[in-house]
């Protein structure tokens, strides 16, 4: 297995770290030379400052896109054109309609593309997962997300809802296994070029609901989520991995062995390309996900409801 990484930035170098210690990291490409020939030296493998100069001078099986959104597009599609098995950092696109005919395009190509939902990846959220599936607290009616820190310096072409608000969004979705039918959005900027705080309701069937909240505001950095269920409440920590399930006459706190979410995620990438597992994020989740997006900041300006009908 040979991968390839485009993109070394701010979140791509722990892709590469994880990568390089599975034994599968190729190349590196960044567009930035120092950086792109730091982490080729780093981690003894060819470096390129060039795509086009990657795709014909390396053999490989797949390819990390690490890069900033708006390019997604561009790169994703010359390396599935070249057949080749693409990972893609969150959101997917910045444009759902790209984001089709990406899918389109791997289907064309038979090669498997995803899309960085790490938090489906996190024990935390994976025993909730479990927890709602076998309905160990009745019925899973109501989300609520936390999503907080300080403004990253190195977000700068999309807001909050692109970037942070998309994790909570695609979790929803992954725990209610379903997609909502109705959008409700605010959001607004105060130091940012785009919306740096935003509130989101998620209406699925049955009038279950995801309430998400997220601001580049606060001091202090928070990812919580609580699951409310119909025989208790599940309250979990995103970075502690730690769970408390509060029921009726105690708290319960499940043991859970705290692991990376990264390493698990590209683990599993790896292991539908051998054909060992089926992707987690598939493509059209993915694209759902940049929908319900789009949908929450057309509904910020125009102060309405957003009516999906999605896949």
């Amino acid at each position: 297995m040979k991968i390839v990484q485009i993109g070394t930035g701010g979140w791509g170098k722990h892709h590469t770290r994880v990568l390089s210690q599975l034994g599968v990291l190729a190349a590196v490409c960044d567009s930035d030379v120092e950086r792109s020939k730091e982490y080729g030296e780093k981690y003894s493998v060819n470096h390129y400052e060039s795509l086009d100069d990657l795709i014909s001078s390396e053999e490989f099986d797949a390819a990390f896109v690490v890069t900033p959104t708006i390019t997604h597009t561009d790169i994703a599609t010359k390396l599935i054109e070249a057949k080749k098995h693409v990972f893609v950092e969150k959101p997917m696109t910045y444009d759902s309609l790209e984001g089709e005919k990406l899918r389109e395009l791997a289907q064309k190509n038979n090669v498997l593309l995803t899309c960085g939902y790490i938090e489906r990846f996190n024990p935390a959220v994976d025993i909730v997962k479990n927890y709602v599936k076998e309905k160990k607290f009745g019925e899973l009616i109501m989300l609520e997300f936390h999503r907080e820190n300080r403004m990253p310096l190195h977000i700068k072409d999309v807001g909050i809802i692109y970037d942070t608000s998309v994790h909570d969004i695609d979790t929803a979705n992954w725990l209610f296994d379903e997609m909502p039918k109705v959008v409700f959005a605010r959001s607004g900027k105060i130091h940012h070029e785009h919306e740096d705080f935003a509130s989101i309701m998620l209406g699925y069937g049955n009038n279950k609901t995801a309430i998400i909240f997220s601001n580049w505001i606060t001091p202090k950095k928070v990812r919580t989520f609580s699951a409310v269920c119909t025989d208790a409440v599940i309250v979990s920590d995103f970075i502690s991995q730690e769970i408390k399930v509060g029921k009726k006459d105690e708290t319960e706190i499940p043991r859970n062995e705290q692991q990376e979410p990264l390493l698990l995620e590209i683990q599993s990438f790896i292991g539908a390309i051998r054909g060992k597992n089926n992707l987690i994020v598939e493509s059209q989740q993915a694209v759902n996900v940049t929908k319900i997006a789009e949908a929450a900041l057309l509904s910020s300006q125009k102060g309405v409801p957003i009516y999906l009908d999605l896949k």
